[in-house]
């Protein structure tokens, strides 16, 4: 079985977020960038799934400049056994990455996609489900297990009254949440390795989409900073307090 895992390149989470002089977006200059926390554990659970003799083949896709390279690598040390970068300057939409993502998997076949449930940097939470809806295949969303046998993908989510399962046939999308699993730690010869392993670069031109931009960023801008609290002499006051501001 073919698992096709979508990564992406994001501002590290360690990092704090700082808005361009001109509200046009997020300055990523000389900042730290990562694998998204998500993507991540994608990663990690399709390694799993070889590691058990579910999957024989895990194939890393990103979509983004050329250091997304890194990313890539990123994944092909966790254990992917070889990458695609679909190489793009331009900010693309998630609804374009669906359709990359859509071509890319014409030419793969791949029988399982596992991706992260949202990217950090934008948190759409779109382009797994509407990858599912152009190719047709079920899905499962927030997985917190995944089980494959028998042909089907049984996947535990985390929902408002507890759990529930899904049982969803191969082909599938399947995108995972915190709790599915932690991801491991790179080894020295795992990073050796992934150097040797293959990385394939591709345009966006080779696949024939079009990702022209269907949204205008009209501002960006940081959340109002929070204003200082104020120190209370007794529980009178802190009562007193509360009610004028209409908590009480």
């Amino acid at each position: 079985m073919k698992i096709l895992v979508p990564v992406k390149r994001v501002l590290d989470y360690n990092v704090k977020v700082r808005v361009k002089a001109d509200q046009s977006g997020v300055d990523l200059a000389n900042v730290k960038m990562s694998m998204n926390p998500f993507d991540e554990i994608a990663v990690e659970e399709a390694v799993r799934l070889k590691e058990k003799g579910v999957a024989t083949e895990i194939v890393a896709v990103s979509i983004g400049p050329a250091q997304a390279k890194d990313t890539i690598i990123t994944a092909l040390t966790i254990g992917a056994d070889r990458g695609i970068l679909i190489q793009s300057d331009q900010d693309i939409e998630p609804l374009a990455v669906a359709k990359l993502l859509k071509a890319v998997v014409e030419a793969e076949t791949p029988d399982l996609i596992i991706m992260g449930k949202q990217a950090i940097d934008g948190d759409n939470n779109a382009t797994g489900q509407m990858l599912a809806t152009l190719l047709n295949w079920p899905q499962a969303t927030f997985a917190s297990k995944v089980v494959i046998e028998n042909g089907e993908a049984q996947v535990t989510r985390e929902v408002d009254g507890g759990l529930q399962t899904l049982g969803v046939k191969l082909p599938c999308v399947i995108t995972t949440d915190l709790r599915l699993n932690e991801p491991r730690y790179a080894s020295l010869p795992n990073i050796m390795k992934a150097k040797k392993k293959p990385l394939e670069t591709k345009s966006v031109a080779d696949y024939g989409v079009d990702v022209a931009p269907r949204h205008k960023v009209v501002k960006v801008t940081e959340p109002p900073k929070r204003s200082a609290g104020i120190k209370v002499a007794d529980a009178a006051e802190l009562v007193s307090k509360l009610k004028t501001a209409g908590v009480l």
